[in-house]
């Protein structure tokens, strides 16, 4: 009598067979692994977090009547933050917030009004209140000036600290070069694969075997996320232990962090499944994979603040996945979020996962 294929067994050597062969190629081990690493150390050597403009908000206490108030909330540098109170300091002690500005109606000796801009930081927003204080008084000097040029005490800065973690430019730079690799690896990796051994019919003979064609796919897309947790397990030490790129939880970061991981390859291996079987050719996979990747590097805060782009383009941004990925990794990382806490970027990674597999099944093709 004979036995029964093992579908399963089938699938655990085509995912072994995947991951040998990423691991043998040079040019899968450079751009998943060490060209990241070689941005890591360009980046993480930058003071700073990257940031183009300041995030500030205005305590609930402000006086909103006065001229100070009034250039803050509509300086272009400055992105002010209008929320809740509670939220508002939960950002602040996080590090997504520069400082919370309290601008207080006083009154000198003369009668005269005098405000003082009370400044309340933490330690993560160290990095950018030189800049902050620097545009604050210019902002004052310049309505002196205007306003009352004999007096030089409208008002004055102030500074209040409160704890907070330290926040370093790895901290906003690792988890985009995660990112990086991720999409680069599972559009490229995927696209070229599948199309390499359509043409040289080798799918179609995989078809004609016993193992199913779902096994096929999974075996494969298992044998690159090993690859890829490995490379990403890599670039996390890495940054950990020469940079100190935060893990707000510690291990329970990093097992988090992977899962996130998992969740963005599986998004991206389907735009490789339906590249491969869109292209007609092999010279055409980088353009379709680039006209895919290339606008998320720029609007999906890798190696910037997502904040830089115009507000009338941050609605596609925040939809994009790659964004959903790097938010989602960060506030994990550094905010000490939870994945339950990320559920908006989560949804958007699982709709855009329907959507692309749904595509991927429609054009899919065997030979």
């Amino acid at each position: 009598m004979s036995q029964q294929y093992n579908q399963f067994k089938a699938m655990w050597s085509i995912g072994k067979a995947t991951m040998r062969s990423i691991f043998r190629s040079p040019q899968a081990v450079f751009f998943s692994l060490f060209f990241p690493i070689v941005l890591i150390v360009i980046f993480g050597s930058l003071g700073g977090g990257g940031g183009i403009s300041l995030d500030v908000a205005f305590d609930s206490e402000s006086d909103t009547t006065n001229a100070v108030y009034q250039a803050i909330d509509h300086t272009p540098i400055f992105n002010v933050i209008k929320t809740n109170q509670t939220d508002i300091e939960d950002r602040l002690k996080k590090g997504r917030i520069t400082s919370i500005i309290e601008v207080k109606k006083l009154t000198d000796v003369n009668g005269k009004p005098q405000y003082d801009v009370h400044l309340k930081t933490t330690s993560a927003g160290q990095k950018d209140l030189r800049v902050l204080q620097t545009i604050l008084r210019d902002i004052i000097s310049n309505i002196n000036a205007q306003a009352n040029p004999t007096h030089d005490n409208y008002a004055t800065v102030s500074q209040e600290e409160i704890p907070g973690r330290v926040y370093r430019s790895i901290d906003f730079y690792l988890p985009g070069m995660l990112g990086f690799s991720l999409i680069g690896s599972a559009i490229f990796g995927v696209s070229f694969l599948f199309f390499s051994l359509r043409e040289a019919l080798v799918l179609k003979r995989m078809f004609a075997s016993p193992i199913s064609k779902t096994y096929i796919v999974l075996g494969d897309g298992i044998g690159r996320i090993l690859f890829n947790l490995t490379t990403a397990t890599v670039l996390i030490v890495f940054g950990k232990f020469f940079y100190h790129f935060t893990l707000a939880d510690g291990f329970i970061t990093f097992l988090e962090l992977m899962v996130l991981c998992v969740l963005g390859l599986i998004v991206f291996m389907g735009f490789g499944y339906t590249i491969s079987s869109l292209a007609k050719n092999q010279n055409v996979i980088p353009i379709y994979a680039n006209l895919f990747m290339f606008p998320q590097y720029f609007l999906s805060g890798t190696f910037f603040p997502k904040t830089a782009m115009p507000d009338s383009i941050q609605w596609l941004i925040n939809i994009l996945p790659l964004t959903a990925l790097n938010d989602a990794m960060r506030k994990v990382s550094f905010e000490g979020a939870h994945l339950f806490d990320c559920g908006k970027q989560i949804g958007i990674l699982a709709i855009w996962g329907i959507v692309v597999y749904a595509m991927a099944i429609k054009v899919f093709k065997w030979e």
